[in-house]
């Protein structure tokens, strides 16, 4: 009896089989279904948004300038004097009642993009190697897909999708990882997927009590680098595009393993087991009770969780808020900081000081061209796609343009995306702590992929 699917009789309606099975169905399509679209490999989610940025066509930049002096606007107004149409609207005291060091950060993103969209003022600030670069590539993309995400992520939490999976996957994410099953979903919708979704989607996990504080911060800093298609595009700047199988398997080695050690590590070992509101986690969660299959369990919470679904119009009005709050909340902070760190990294010799400690590792390491390489390894924290951008000038060997490109997607955390999109999330990470990630991230993860070029050239 204990391998059969067993589904109490009050949850085995075909309304709530329906309401789980569909939207579930729906939401690992859009986020997670593998497609081959004009010869590039590529997600419903990522197509749906390249399509409505196309449809957009040159109103996209005006659109995201227009919604972000918005939000720096409305956010100084509700933050200075406190209209009472905005203090008693828990949506609009979330969007726009910032404490004051997420309002500057909110009006330098403003300006920022006033100043590269008319190319006015300081050239550093405006350039196509620093506010251009954010505004006019990264952006227009996050603006859609951003709104896309927000908008369909109602279909992987609330109809019964992550429950199923926490309790299948419980017996490999805890004693691996110490995270719930149900951040497995979280870490393929970032591997296979956008790094950015897997952020937001950790850390709305976390606003609703599924995730811990470490947890949600481990998700985060772990789990969320860019997609399968980005990190082509990485190896392509580089010139070894055929090398891609190898180099993918490097990224997701040396991944798994970072995430392995470094959560024992600080700051992510200082984070408490305590959920947002500071209460602890039941220590049965999500273990299977006996007498029940884990196939069977799952699909009894699914259903359960199915069935608190009384009304499709609130699930759709919550996806219109997540939408709001990540392009309200988070593209000002993208341009405010992405800027502010690429204008670090173009106007300033910091990152080639401060990468020059990495010479004799590099070296003992065996990497041609140490020097040239250790240049590159800490300005990937401004953006990750400018270490490949200067291999591909100033480095000659393909085994060290491998590891700088590989080096690049396994930091994972770069300022210009998806660093801001943490800071400017729920998830407890600070700025400091990011920046001791990184280079933690930088340590365990630079000696792995060496072996792997090592191997292959």
């Amino acid at each position: 009896m204990s391998d059969t699917l067993l589904i109490p009789e009050s949850h085995s309606t075909k309304r709530n089989l329906l309401m789980f099975a569909i939207p579930s169905l729906l939401g690992l399509f859009f986020f997670l279904a593998p497609l081959t679209y004009d010869g590039n490999f590529t997600f419903p989610l990522a197509l749906v948004a390249k399509s409505v940025k196309a449809l957009l066509g040159e109103a996209i930049l005006p659109t995201v300038t227009g919604i972000i002096c918005f939000s720096a606007f409305a956010s100084l107004i509700a933050s200075l004097v406190k209209p009472r149409f905005i203090t008693e609207s828990y949506l609009l005291t979330r969007l726009f009642i910032l404490s004051p060091s997420w309002l500057v950060i909110r009006i330098l993103g403003a300006l920022f993009t006033l100043l590269a969209m008319h190319k006015i003022g300081p050239e550093i600030i405006w350039n196509a190697n620093t506010g251009g670069l954010v505004l006019n590539d990264l952006l227009p993309s996050l603006l859609v897909t951003f709104f896309l995400a927000g908008l369909l992520l109602p279909l992987l939490l609330n109809f019964g999708l992550l429950e199923l999976l926490g309790t299948l996957l419980s017996t490999f994410m805890r004693p691996v990882f110490r995270l719930p099953g149900r951040a497995a979903i979280d870490c393929m919708s970032s591997w296979l997927g956008d790094g950015t979704v897997g952020v937001i989607l950790t850390s709305k996990q976390y606003e609703d009590k599924k995730y811990t504080a470490r947890e949600a911060a481990v998700v985060a800093t772990m789990f969320s680098p860019v997609g399968i298609s980005f990190s082509l595009v990485v190896l392509t700047q580089v010139g070894l595009a055929n090398y891609f199988v190898p180099f993918y398997a490097a990224i997701c080695g040396s991944g798994v393993i970072a995430a392995v050690v470094i959560q024992f590590l600080p700051p992510l070992s200082y984070k408490k087991n305590l959920y947002i509101d500071g209460t602890a986690p039941d220590k049965n969660d999500e273990l299977v009770p006996v007498g029940k299959s884990s196939l069977g369990y799952g699909m009894e919470l699914a259903l359960k969780r199915a069935d608190q679904v009384k009304s499709l119009g609130s699930v759709v009005k919550e996806g219109v808020h997540n939408a709001l709050d990540m392009v309200l909340g988070v593209l000002p902070v993208v341009m405010a900081i992405g800027t502010l760190g690429l204008v670090v990294a173009e106007a300033t010799p910091l990152f080639s000081i401060l990468g020059a400690p990495f010479v004799p590792l590099l070296e003992l390491l065996h990497v041609p061209e140490a020097a040239a390489a250790a240049e590159t390894m800490l300005v990937g924290f401004t953006d990750m796609y400018v270490p490949s951008i200067i291999a591909a000038s100033s480095v000659n060997t393909d085994l060290t343009k491998f590891v700088v490109a590989a080096l690049s997607v396994t930091q994972l955390i770069f300022m210009s995306e998806t660093g801001s999109v943490i800071l400017s999330s729920k998830v407890p990470i600070n700025f400091l702590e990011l920046v001791m990630i990184f280079l933690l991230r930088t340590l365990v993860t630079l000696p792995i992929i060496v072996g792997v070029a090592h191997a292959i050239f």
